[in-house]
């Protein structure tokens, strides 16, 4: 129990993205599937900012799942995909190697779906690895809600730790004082946290006073009146 009171830290954690193809996607039936492409998208530029050693796998690209989604890839784009049959990552040799690689045991984890990818991997990375699970639950989904539910009851019950997107990043962050990520950070939050993004812009805007309209690209000069 003592590791798990440690809070995540760049220093400490590792994560792995588990089968975030479309085809897996079309059976999730747990969240909203434009919501957890959100998540899933806001938790990799999370790990990008604070340098957090990434693990991207796919299972049956060619033949079944399709490929990953374009918006992870962009954010890392240089990271080599770890292609396997079993539908548990952990048995995967190149997996198992690229954990052990990054020397980290707090494992934070998003996959599909939550019911069989995300509990095989986790209750087989915990009994035979040693790791520490942390299951972000909202950037995960299961083909229903029960499914999902029920997955995250029983890798509760082994000693997973349950997490959200947004926690995460911000146990990263820890403290505000930390001005090196503190931009990235709210870059991410008023993209991908909803009604925290936009109080965040209320406080930029009419507390700091910054200016309403950031430009993000070349003015165009205006249309002519006829």
């Amino acid at each position: 129990m003592t590791a798990k009171l440690e809070l995540l830290t760049p220093q400490n954690s590792q994560l792995i993205f588990i089968d975030h193809q479309p085809q897996m996607a079309f059976g999730v039936q747990s969240i909203d599937r434009q919501a957890l492409k959100n998540n899933v998208v806001a938790l990799a530029k999370a790990a990008k900012v604070f340098a957090i050693p990434t693990t991207i796998t796919t299972v049956e690209t060619e033949s079944f799942s399709g490929h990953t989604y374009p918006e992870l890839l962009a954010v890392f784009p240089e990271a080599p995909l770890l292609e396997r049959t079993s539908m548990n990552s952990w048995d995967d040799k190149k997996v198992r190697d690229a954990l052990a690689a990054n020397g980290r045991k707090k494992v934070v984890v998003s996959g599909l779906w939550t019911e069989v990818c995300n509990n095989s991997f986790a209750l087989c990375a915990m009994l035979e690895g040693g790791y520490e699970i942390y299951m972000v639950a909202d950037a995960s989904g299961g083909t229903s809600k029960e499914a999902h539910d029920y997955a995250m009851q029983r890798m509760i019950q082994a000693g997973v730790v349950p997490v959200t997107w947004q926690q995460v990043l911000l146990e990263w962050q820890r403290d505000w004082a930390r001005r090196e990520s503190y931009d990235a950070v709210m870059s991410i939050v008023k993209e991908h946290s909803g009604a925290y993004g936009m109080g965040v812009d209320y406080a930029y805007t009419m507390v700091h006073k910054a200016p309403e309209r950031v430009s993000h690209g070349p003015t165009l000069a205006p249309v002519p009146a006829v």
